[in-house]
Protein backbone atom coordinates (compact mmCIF):
# COMPACT_ATOMS: atom_id res chain seq x y z
CA UNK A 1 0.00 0.00 0.00
CA UNK A 2 2.73 2.57 0.92
CA UNK A 3 3.80 2.04 -2.75
CA UNK A 4 3.45 5.91 -4.17
CA UNK A 5 0.85 6.65 -1.75
CA UNK A 6 1.64 8.46 1.30
CA UNK A 7 1.53 7.24 5.48
CA UNK A 8 -1.26 9.39 6.14
CA UNK A 9 -3.94 7.88 3.05
CA UNK A 10 -2.72 4.17 3.35
CA UNK A 11 -3.25 4.36 7.53
CA UNK A 12 -7.32 3.41 7.75
CA UNK A 13 -6.97 1.28 4.50
CA UNK A 14 -4.03 -0.76 6.16
CA UNK A 15 -6.06 -1.06 9.29
CA UNK A 16 -9.44 -2.13 7.62
CA UNK A 17 -7.37 -4.28 5.66
CA UNK A 18 -5.12 -6.54 8.45
CA UNK A 19 -8.93 -6.58 10.71
CA UNK A 20 -10.59 -8.29 7.93
CA UNK A 21 -7.53 -10.65 6.52
CA UNK A 22 -5.90 -11.72 9.85
CA UNK A 23 -3.52 -14.39 8.27
CA UNK A 24 -1.94 -15.14 4.55
CA UNK A 25 -4.17 -17.96 4.33
CA UNK A 26 -7.30 -16.17 5.01
CA UNK A 27 -6.43 -13.34 2.02
CA UNK A 28 -5.54 -15.86 0.08
CA UNK A 29 -9.00 -17.26 -0.13
CA UNK A 30 -10.79 -14.15 -0.91
CA UNK A 31 -11.25 -12.59 -4.62
CA UNK A 32 -10.13 -10.46 -6.02
CA UNK A 33 -13.66 -8.49 -5.94
CA UNK A 34 -13.27 -7.90 -2.68
CA UNK A 35 -9.46 -7.09 -2.52
CA UNK A 36 -10.26 -4.29 -5.37
CA UNK A 37 -13.12 -3.17 -3.26
CA UNK A 38 -11.62 -3.13 -0.54
CA UNK A 39 -8.60 -0.91 -2.20
CA UNK A 40 -11.27 1.41 -3.77
CA UNK A 41 -9.30 4.93 -3.59
CA UNK A 42 -5.94 3.86 -2.92
CA UNK A 43 -4.94 3.92 -6.91
CA UNK A 44 -2.75 1.85 -8.80
CA UNK A 45 -4.64 -1.57 -8.28
CA UNK A 46 -2.24 -3.43 -9.93
CA UNK A 47 -0.72 -3.90 -6.58
CA UNK A 48 -4.01 -5.28 -4.87
CA UNK A 49 -4.02 -7.70 -7.46
CA UNK A 50 -0.22 -8.57 -7.00
CA UNK A 51 -0.84 -8.87 -3.03
CA UNK A 52 -3.94 -11.46 -3.70
CA UNK A 53 -1.79 -13.44 -6.62
CA UNK A 54 1.32 -13.54 -4.12
CA UNK A 55 -0.99 -14.91 -1.51
CA UNK A 56 -2.10 -17.82 -3.44
CA UNK A 57 1.54 -18.47 -4.53
CA UNK A 58 2.85 -18.93 -1.24
CA UNK A 59 -0.06 -20.57 0.33
CA UNK A 60 -0.16 -23.16 -2.60
CA UNK A 61 4.01 -23.56 -3.49
CA UNK A 62 5.84 -22.11 -0.06
CA UNK A 63 3.91 -23.75 2.64
CA UNK A 64 2.86 -19.99 3.52
CA UNK A 65 6.63 -18.92 3.81
CA UNK A 66 8.35 -16.28 2.09
CA UNK A 67 11.48 -17.50 -0.01
CA UNK A 68 15.08 -16.60 1.35
CA UNK A 69 16.65 -15.53 -1.56
CA UNK A 70 16.45 -12.97 -4.05
CA UNK A 71 15.97 -14.88 -7.30
CA UNK A 72 13.26 -16.81 -5.70
CA UNK A 73 11.46 -13.90 -4.16
CA UNK A 74 11.33 -11.95 -7.50
CA UNK A 75 9.11 -14.91 -9.51
CA UNK A 76 6.39 -13.83 -6.98
CA UNK A 77 4.10 -12.02 -8.70
CA UNK A 78 4.64 -8.17 -8.90
CA UNK A 79 8.08 -8.34 -6.60
CA UNK A 80 11.26 -6.72 -7.95
CA UNK A 81 14.33 -6.19 -6.66
CA UNK A 82 13.30 -3.23 -4.44
CA UNK A 83 10.27 -5.32 -2.87
CA UNK A 84 12.60 -8.69 -2.98
CA UNK A 85 15.47 -6.81 -1.14
CA UNK A 86 13.00 -4.83 1.36
CA UNK A 87 11.46 -8.66 2.02
CA UNK A 88 14.68 -10.04 2.96
CA UNK A 89 15.58 -7.60 5.22
CA UNK A 90 12.96 -6.66 7.14
CA UNK A 91 11.73 -10.35 7.16
CA UNK A 92 15.34 -12.26 7.44
CA UNK A 93 17.32 -9.37 8.58
CA UNK A 94 19.62 -10.03 6.08
CA UNK A 95 22.04 -7.15 5.00
CA UNK A 96 20.07 -5.84 1.89
CA UNK A 97 19.58 -2.03 0.89
CA UNK A 98 16.10 -1.67 -0.82
CA UNK A 99 17.30 1.18 -3.10
CA UNK A 100 13.95 3.63 -3.74
CA UNK A 101 13.98 7.53 -5.36
CA UNK A 102 14.54 8.19 -1.28
CA UNK A 103 17.85 5.82 -0.98
CA UNK A 104 19.60 7.37 -4.18
CA UNK A 105 19.02 10.71 -3.46
CA UNK A 106 20.33 10.01 0.25
CA UNK A 107 23.10 8.55 -1.60
CA UNK A 108 23.77 10.82 -4.34
CA UNK A 109 23.84 14.03 -1.77
CA UNK A 110 26.03 11.72 0.50
CA UNK A 111 29.00 11.86 -2.65
CA UNK A 112 27.46 14.64 -3.79
CA UNK A 113 27.17 12.77 -7.48
CA UNK A 114 24.16 12.87 -9.77
CA UNK A 115 22.00 10.22 -9.87
CA UNK A 116 22.35 8.72 -13.51
CA UNK A 117 26.18 8.52 -12.72
CA UNK A 118 26.23 6.12 -9.67
CA UNK A 119 25.34 2.16 -10.42
CA UNK A 120 23.66 1.98 -6.83
CA UNK A 121 24.38 -1.55 -6.86
CA UNK A 122 28.64 -1.39 -7.26
CA UNK A 123 28.37 1.41 -4.36
CA UNK A 124 26.79 -0.85 -2.16
CA UNK A 125 28.47 -4.05 -2.57
CA UNK A 126 32.08 -2.12 -2.43
CA UNK A 127 30.56 -0.29 0.83
CA UNK A 128 28.81 -3.25 2.62
CA UNK A 129 31.10 -3.49 5.66
CA UNK A 130 30.59 0.28 6.07
CA UNK A 131 27.30 -0.05 5.47
CA UNK A 132 26.17 -3.11 7.24
CA UNK A 133 28.32 -2.74 10.44
CA UNK A 134 25.81 -4.40 12.86
CA UNK A 135 23.07 -6.75 12.92
CA UNK A 136 20.03 -4.72 12.96
CA UNK A 137 19.53 -4.99 8.98
CA UNK A 138 15.66 -4.79 8.76
CA UNK A 139 16.32 -1.40 11.17
CA UNK A 140 18.99 -0.10 8.89
CA UNK A 141 16.25 -0.60 5.33
CA UNK A 142 13.42 0.94 7.56
CA UNK A 143 15.91 3.86 8.41
CA UNK A 144 17.30 4.87 4.79
CA UNK A 145 13.53 4.80 3.44
CA UNK A 146 12.95 7.60 6.48
CA UNK A 147 15.83 9.20 6.22
CA UNK A 148 15.05 9.97 2.82
CA UNK A 149 11.48 11.24 3.31
CA UNK A 150 11.85 13.44 6.61
CA UNK A 151 15.76 14.52 6.67
CA UNK A 152 17.16 14.37 3.00
CA UNK A 153 14.07 15.56 1.31
CA UNK A 154 13.85 16.24 -2.40
CA UNK A 155 13.19 19.84 -1.57
CA UNK A 156 14.98 22.11 1.72
CA UNK A 157 16.73 18.84 2.67
CA UNK A 158 17.23 19.63 6.89
CA UNK A 159 21.36 19.30 6.60
CA UNK A 160 22.01 21.51 9.63
CA UNK A 161 20.32 18.88 11.94
CA UNK A 162 21.76 15.97 9.91
CA UNK A 163 23.37 13.47 11.64
CA UNK A 164 25.78 12.99 8.76
CA UNK A 165 26.77 16.36 7.75
CA UNK A 166 30.28 15.87 8.89
CA UNK A 167 31.00 13.40 6.25
CA UNK A 168 28.40 14.42 3.58
CA UNK A 169 29.97 15.98 0.48
CA UNK A 170 27.25 17.91 -0.64
CA UNK A 171 27.23 19.59 2.70
CA UNK A 172 30.30 20.59 2.62
CA UNK A 173 30.97 21.31 -0.99
CA UNK A 174 30.44 24.94 -2.37
CA UNK A 175 29.06 23.49 -5.74
CA UNK A 176 25.96 21.24 -4.38
CA UNK A 177 24.59 19.04 -7.28
CA UNK A 178 21.20 18.94 -8.25
CA UNK A 179 18.47 16.53 -8.18
CA UNK A 180 18.18 14.96 -11.80
CA UNK A 181 14.99 13.38 -10.68
CA UNK A 182 12.11 15.21 -12.18
CA UNK A 183 8.79 13.62 -12.82
CA UNK A 184 7.89 14.07 -16.12
CA UNK A 185 3.82 15.12 -17.09
CA UNK A 186 2.34 14.05 -19.84
CA UNK A 187 -0.93 15.75 -20.84
CA UNK A 188 -3.68 13.59 -22.70
CA UNK A 189 -7.25 14.64 -23.91
CA UNK A 190 -9.75 11.93 -24.00
CA UNK A 191 -13.41 12.02 -24.90
CA UNK A 192 -15.55 9.72 -22.49
CA UNK A 193 -18.96 8.95 -23.81
CA UNK A 194 -21.82 7.67 -21.41
CA UNK A 195 -25.00 5.79 -21.81
CA UNK A 196 -27.49 6.75 -19.35
CA UNK A 197 -31.25 5.47 -18.87
CA UNK A 198 -34.13 7.33 -16.48
CA UNK A 199 -33.24 4.42 -13.79
CA UNK A 200 -29.85 6.52 -12.86
CA UNK A 201 -27.80 3.90 -14.36
CA UNK A 202 -24.67 4.17 -16.60
CA UNK A 203 -23.46 1.66 -18.73
CA UNK A 204 -20.00 0.74 -18.27
CA UNK A 205 -17.54 -2.51 -20.10
CA UNK A 206 -13.98 -3.31 -19.22
CA UNK A 207 -12.80 -3.48 -22.82
CA UNK A 208 -11.72 -0.18 -23.16
CA UNK A 209 -7.55 -0.30 -24.10
CA UNK A 210 -6.62 2.95 -21.92
CA UNK A 211 -3.59 2.14 -20.65
CA UNK A 212 -3.90 3.81 -16.98
CA UNK A 213 -7.00 1.70 -16.06
CA UNK A 214 -6.86 -1.00 -18.78
CA UNK A 215 -9.44 -4.12 -18.27
CA UNK A 216 -11.50 -2.02 -15.51
CA UNK A 217 -15.10 -0.53 -15.92
CA UNK A 218 -15.52 2.47 -17.55
CA UNK A 219 -17.73 4.41 -19.89
CA UNK A 220 -16.26 4.50 -23.71
CA UNK A 221 -13.38 6.06 -23.84
CA UNK A 222 -10.83 7.15 -26.81
CA UNK A 223 -8.37 9.72 -27.12
CA UNK A 224 -9.90 13.17 -28.49
CA UNK A 225 -9.91 13.55 -32.32
CA UNK A 226 -10.03 17.63 -32.70
CA UNK A 227 -11.12 17.92 -36.36
CA UNK A 228 -14.01 15.13 -35.93
CA UNK A 229 -17.68 15.88 -34.25
CA UNK A 230 -18.88 13.65 -32.12
CA UNK A 231 -22.26 12.98 -33.61
CA UNK A 232 -25.76 12.15 -31.51
CA UNK A 233 -23.90 12.62 -28.35
CA UNK A 234 -24.50 16.13 -25.90
CA UNK A 235 -21.91 17.82 -24.50
CA UNK A 236 -21.81 17.45 -20.74
CA UNK A 237 -19.03 19.24 -19.67
CA UNK A 238 -14.92 19.58 -19.69
CA UNK A 239 -13.09 18.69 -16.24
CA UNK A 240 -9.09 17.96 -15.65
CA UNK A 241 -8.19 15.02 -13.76
CA UNK A 242 -4.68 13.10 -12.65
CA UNK A 243 -3.48 10.02 -12.59
CA UNK A 244 0.11 9.35 -11.73
CA UNK A 245 2.31 11.09 -14.58
CA UNK A 246 -0.61 11.95 -16.82
CA UNK A 247 -2.54 15.13 -16.67
CA UNK A 248 -6.10 13.73 -18.54
CA UNK A 249 -8.28 16.69 -19.91
CA UNK A 250 -11.52 15.50 -19.96
CA UNK A 251 -14.66 16.31 -22.94
CA UNK A 252 -17.87 14.13 -21.16
CA UNK A 253 -20.36 13.60 -23.38
CA UNK A 254 -23.89 11.46 -23.10
CA UNK A 255 -26.91 10.36 -24.31
CA UNK A 256 -30.27 8.39 -23.11
CA UNK A 257 -30.80 5.17 -24.33
CA UNK A 258 -32.17 1.93 -22.97
CA UNK A 259 -29.84 0.03 -25.81
CA UNK A 260 -26.65 -0.49 -25.21
CA UNK A 261 -24.00 -2.70 -27.46
CA UNK A 262 -22.91 -5.63 -26.04
CA UNK A 263 -19.98 -5.55 -24.03
CA UNK A 264 -21.71 -2.87 -21.88
CA UNK A 265 -23.43 -3.06 -18.66
CA UNK A 266 -25.42 -1.24 -16.56
CA UNK A 267 -24.31 0.28 -12.93
CA UNK A 268 -26.11 2.38 -10.56
CA UNK A 269 -25.05 5.71 -9.97
CA UNK A 270 -25.79 6.12 -6.70
CA UNK A 271 -25.39 2.09 -5.25
CA UNK A 272 -22.07 0.52 -6.36
CA UNK A 273 -21.26 -2.26 -4.32
CA UNK A 274 -18.74 -3.53 -6.31
CA UNK A 275 -15.40 -1.85 -7.09
CA UNK A 276 -15.02 1.37 -9.17
CA UNK A 277 -11.79 3.33 -9.63
CA UNK A 278 -11.95 6.88 -8.64
CA UNK A 279 -11.38 7.60 -12.47
CA UNK A 280 -14.66 6.47 -12.63
CA UNK A 281 -16.83 7.72 -9.17
CA UNK A 282 -15.56 10.71 -10.69
CA UNK A 283 -17.53 10.58 -13.93
CA UNK A 284 -20.74 8.90 -12.29
CA UNK A 285 -20.67 12.42 -9.91
CA UNK A 286 -20.90 14.42 -13.45
CA UNK A 287 -23.35 12.96 -14.82
CA UNK A 288 -25.21 12.52 -11.70
CA UNK A 289 -25.96 16.21 -12.48
CA UNK A 290 -28.70 15.12 -15.02
CA UNK A 291 -30.78 13.73 -12.77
Amino acid sequence: MLQQTQVKTVIPYFNIFIKRFKTLKALSKSSEKEILKMWEGLGYYRRAKNLLACSIELVNNHKLRLPKTLEEIKKLPGVGDYTGNALLALVYNKPRIAVDGNVKRVISRYINIIEHKINFNKFIEKNKKKLFTSNRNADLVEALMEFGALICRPKDPKCLICCLNKSCKYFKSKHKIKSSRKKIIRNKDYDVFCYINKKKQIALTNNNQISFLKNFYMPYIKETIHYRKNKNWKFLKNYKNSISNLKLNINLYYKFSDKIPPSFRWHSLEENKEFIPSFTKKIFRQVSTLF
